[in-house]
């Protein structure tokens, strides 16, 4: 029986994908082999490589000034990527420091031997809250701006995206790329591991502006160095090639959908559903401000915190899974990304509300 998967990461992927990956999955492209054992040089994967960027290219509107690369460690290999890439030791960058991701991105900028300016803290708000865009303290000699739109593990999300000037802005996009559009000429690099909207883990997107590829340190690794993979096409070694096989599957699935702005409508609407049911009830709460609630990572706590276990017990039986909070916070989370129907929030909502009935 599929269930339905709320799961953070690695998250649901659209049974039209799993389907089809299935049928192909011993014979691909009539190959007589599996896309897992072609070559990754042959004419047949290096089509769809081309087509890959170029569906994401056109879903996300992203100008030719931009290089699109497919490299490998998730976004905490960009963590050290970024700066790598970006600022030679000492160099003064801001970051906004809003949740686990930024703080962990933050370390190692410092490991790396940057100046890292807290152009905003949210740490004493418990990571429940994103800074006013008036309270954020930039420094003009920075030389980039890092945030993390949508925290996963605290569900809080921007509303808005940084003014930062020319100073270039640099976003940890893994939680929310694909959700709906973005302005991509807003931002200097943006980052996003797969394993949400995108497909498998181990997979992780860079778009970056051309004018940032001659920063790079002498000694960057040749791996995590922008310039030297975007000349190679990412593939200067050998890339996940199932991961970029199914990243394709699900960018030919957003078109079918309806390209990113039906993504929008739908995941607004699972959203505001989902935060209805918690604010209508007398038993669930969610912790984040109603300014900058996620429309993906939906954390929410019990009024009977040792309610929890057997909230997760009679969910699961009910085919609802993975809703646990991350190990660090606790509670409860539910994560709707793209691939999650309105179908299945509607399903946890009847069931919240059955819980409350029977336990409330």
């Amino acid at each position: 029986m599929r269930v339905f998967n709320f799961s953070a990461g690695p998250a649901a992927l659209p049974l039209e994908v799993l389907e089809q990956a299935a049928a192909e999955l011993t014979d691909w492209d009539g190959c007589g082999m599996s896309v897992m054992e072609v070559s990754h040089r042959g004419k047949a994967f290096t089509a769809l490589a081309e087509q890959m960027e170029a569906r994401l290219r056109a879903l996300l509107a992203i100008p030719n000034s931009y290089r699109v690369l497919f490299l490998q460690g998730g976004a905490t290999g960009q963590f050290a990527a970024v700066p790598l890439n970006l600022a030679a030791r000492g160099a003064r960058v801001d970051y906004l420091n809003t949740g686990v991701w930024s703080a962990k991105a933050i370390e190692e900028a410092e490991r790396l031997g940057l100046q890292v300016n807290l152009a905003a803290d949210e740490a004493g708000s418990s990571y429940t809250s994103v800074p006013a865009p008036q309270a954020l303290r930039l420094d003009p000699h920075s030389v980039y701006v890092h945030y993390t739109p949508n925290e996963t593990i605290g569900g809080v999300e921007f509303p808005y995206v940084p003014e930062t000037g020319a100073v270039p802005l640099v976003a940890d996009m893994s939680s929310t790329i694909l959700s709906r559009p973005i302005e991509v000429s807003r931002f200097g690099l943006i980052y996003a591991g797969a394993q949400k909207n995108i497909g498998p883990s181990g997979l992780c997107v860079v778009i970056v502006h051309e004018s940032l590829l001659a920063s790079a340190r002498t000694d960057v690794p040749t791996v995590l160095d922008y310039a030297r993979m975007a000349a190679h096409g990412s593939m200067l070694n050998t890339p996940p090639t199932f991961s970029w096989y199914i990243a394709n599957l699900v960018f030919g699935w957003i078109e079918a959908q309806g390209g990113l702005a039906a993504m929008a409508a739908r995941n607004r609407a699972k959203a505001e559903l989902l935060y209805g049911a918690i604010d209508a009830s007398g038993m669930y709460r969610s912790p984040v401000e109603r300014t900058c609630r996620s429309w993906m990572n939906v954390p929410f706590t019990l009024a009977r915190a040792e309610l929890v276990p057997e909230f997760l017990r009679e969910a699961a039986g009910e085919g609802l899974t993975h809703l646990e909070g991350h190990r660090s916070v606790g509670g409860l989370r539910a994560s709707l990304y793209n691939a999650v129907p309105l179908e299945a929030v509607g399903a946890l909502v009847a069931f919240m509300r059955e819980f409350e009935r029977r336990h409330g």
